[in-house]
């Protein structure tokens, strides 16, 4: 027998929730109940038995709890909604409870920033060193300037031998009729130039293609074999056509004096490429021209030039009373604007205009072995000085002209070697 209130043997159970109930249902809402020692309903164990606590309806006292005899309970909050802890508990403001989320904390500003930056340069560094090796491997290192002998002393600064040739290498028949380059085979120099990079400004100068000069004696660029010089006169173009670039270089050091220390070469279809890839080149011309041979049609003005016109523009001798010489200074500030126009930050800052025209470029260039990126990034930007005024543009100095070649003046060519040697500011005047 039990003998707890409401007690209920193992064999006789009804319908109620609790321990080994027959039916079992969910529970439904109910009041709790309570504990309370010393209730005078619940009937003892027995004689001298301390009173066990009784269960009794909750209701006054605001939820399940122990009494102490006088009606005071512990409130365990089940009721009042105050389950884990002290009021305000898990409310905005107070402390979370067990399965809620606390406030969010504040962002830190300072690891964001950190972060940023840290990818931010670590995408530029590898941006930049993808880039150099990508434009270095592009570079055509094809002229070996060791093969150049009894080579003058260099001097001060640095000696760019800047070529542009009438290769139509890459021309298609319908590319050759629009460019009109025509179909001649082989190569020669449409136009030479020595650049002075120092540190007392830069000199641009340019060497007429009929310039008369003397061809010495020289190992050939493929046989390896000596030609003796006999104190043969020829065009400085001729020279190109005979040997190629080792001779050219070997021609203008035996005539001059200067050193060459760098050698770059570009042909008709990159020049074009270029000057299309970069979105035409804006040039002021002071006269209007035509010329059936180039296809040159300018009007007076500024204009922008695109592929077909700049090498048109740069090409035209038949339209000028003094032929070579005006090609030459056409070709000088052609090729300062071109410099100009590419170091413009809608160029340099804009990948999709910056890779085009570096690859364009770049493609189309013959350098010498010993070339870097650095060499040619210097002499891009001193073309591009010289067209904003830091530097000097000039003619080689003539003093006239036998069998149609034209003479240096000797004595000025001498002085402006000197000059470029020591690297001072230089005082010659061309033609």
């Amino acid at each position: 027998m039990n003998d707890w209130p409401q007690g209920r043997s193992g064999d006789n159970r009804d319908n109620r929730y609790g321990r080994g109930s027959a039916n079992a249902q969910p529970e439904s809402a109910r009041v709790m109940r309570q504990v309370r020692r010393g209730d005078p309903a619940a009937p003892p164990y027995g004689a001298g038995v301390p009173q066990q606590p009784t269960y009794v309806d909750g209701q006054g006292h605001g939820g399940y709890g122990y009494g102490d005899g006088s009606g005071d309970t512990y409130d365990s909050g089940y009721n009042t909604g105050h389950v884990y802890g002290a009021p305000g508990g898990g409310g905005p403001g107070g402390p979370a409870g067990p399965g809620e989320r606390g406030p969010r904390p504040a962002p830190d500003w300072r690891r964001r920033i950190k972060w940023t930056t840290i990818t931010v340069v670590t995408v530029l560094v590898v941006t930049t060193v993808g880039t150099y090796f990508w434009a270095d491997s592009k570079l055509k290192r094809e002229v070996d300037l060791s093969k150049v002998i009894d080579r003058p002393d260099g001097g001060d600064g640095t000696n760019y031998l800047i070529v542009g040739s009438d290769s139509r290498e890459g021309l298609s028949d319908a590319d050759k009729k629009n460019l009109h380059t025509g179909s001649a085979g082989g190569k020669r120099t449409d136009s030479m130039m020595i650049l002075h990079v120092g540190g007392n400004g830069d000199t641009l100068i340019s060497l007429p293609r009929d310039s008369d000069v003397e061809i010495p004696t020289y190992v050939g660029s493929e046989s390896g074999k000596t030609f003796k010089g006999s104190g043969r006169h020829t065009k400085l173009n001729a020279a190109y056509a005979e040997d190629g670039p080792t001779l050219l270089v070997r021609a203008v050091e035996f005539n001059t004096g200067l050193r060459i220390d760098h050698y770059v070469e570009i042909g008709f279809a990159g020049f074009a490429s270029i000057v299309d890839a970069v979105g035409g080149v804006d040039i002021t011309i002071d006269k209007a021209f035509k010329d059936k041979y180039s296809g040159a049609d300018f009007k007076a003005g500024k204009q922008t030039l695109n592929g077909e016109e700049a090498l048109a523009f740069v090409r035209t001798r038949h339209a000028f009373a003094a032929s070579d010489l005006e090609r030459t200074k056409n070709q000088q500030k052609f090729l300062a604007a071109l410099a100009h126009q590419v170091a413009t930050p809608s160029t340099v800052l804009n990948p999709f205009k910056l890779y085009p025209t570096m690859g364009a470029g770049l493609d189309s260039l013959i350098v010498d072995k010993d070339m870097g990126l650095y060499d040619l990034g210097s002499m891009f930007f001193a073309m591009k000085g010289v067209n904003g005024g830091d530097g000097t543009s000039m003619n080689m100095p003539i003093s006239g002209s036998t069998g149609g070649n034209l003479v240096w003046d000797k004595a000025k060519v001498k002085t402006l070697v000197n000059e470029l040697n020591n690297d001072e500011k230089v005082t010659v005047s061309g033609s």
